[in-house]
């Protein structure tokens, strides 16, 4: 494999996956450059999305295709936003305003019980009928801080705390970030499967 389709318009995600991806030594497209629009991501589970991102990119390049899909899953609210993270508060307006609105929405939500995981879900197809995708999962646990802090990262990044460490995910290098978060744990995994 030399090229492959990442199924992702989300720049702070490309920027992340090219990190995680560079010891591939394969050729990485976004989707957005072959002029792939985003797949629609209706199911229920992180897997389903992250294989039918996969599987569109892939019939629409005829490349090999890899997705993720990812989300914060809040304990005390039975696991939402889960695989609706992205849109908890709406599809209107920018990342950054979407971004803003769902970590404000979360907040409100939120009782006394902080405990909070983030799952990320990869999928990798040869081809758009890949029968055996190469899939890998990662998750990141930590706790949701009472105010946002920190300027890296995007989505929940400012209010997922790491409790070992005092730091928001949005305050770690991104060196760090990429290395122990859920999608640094399932990108290590899929390498893992290519070798």
């Amino acid at each position: 494999m030399k090229q492959l389709v990442l199924a992702s318009n989300n720049p702070c995600k490309l920027r992340e996956m090219d990190a995680l991806l560079a010891p591939l030594a394969i050729e990485v497209i976004p989707q957005a450059r072959l002029g792939i629009p985003e797949a629609e991501e209706p199911h229920d589970t992180f897997l389903a999305n992250a294989l039918a991102k996969a599987r569109h990119a892939s019939r629409a390049s005829g490349l090999p295709a890899l997705a993720d899909d990812s989300g914060l899953c809040v304990d005390a609210l039975a696991g939402a936003p889960g695989v609706r993270s992205a849109y908890y508060a709406g599809r209107a307006g920018s990342r950054v305003e979407r971004d803003a609105r769902n970590n404000q929405l979360l907040l409100a939500r939120l009782g006394s019980a902080r405990g909070a995981h983030y799952t990320c879900v990869m999928a990798l197809v040869r081809n758009a009928d890949d029968a055996a995708p190469l899939v890998a999962e990662g998750i990141w646990r930590g706790e949701i801080a009472r105010v946002p802090r920190g300027s890296s990262g995007f989505g929940y990044d400012p209010l997922f705390l790491l409790p070992g460490r005092g730091l928001t995910a949005a305050e770690l290098p991104a060196e760090e970030k990429n290395r122990i978060s859920h999608r640094g744990q399932a990108a290590a995994r899929l390498l893992e499967l290519l070798r």
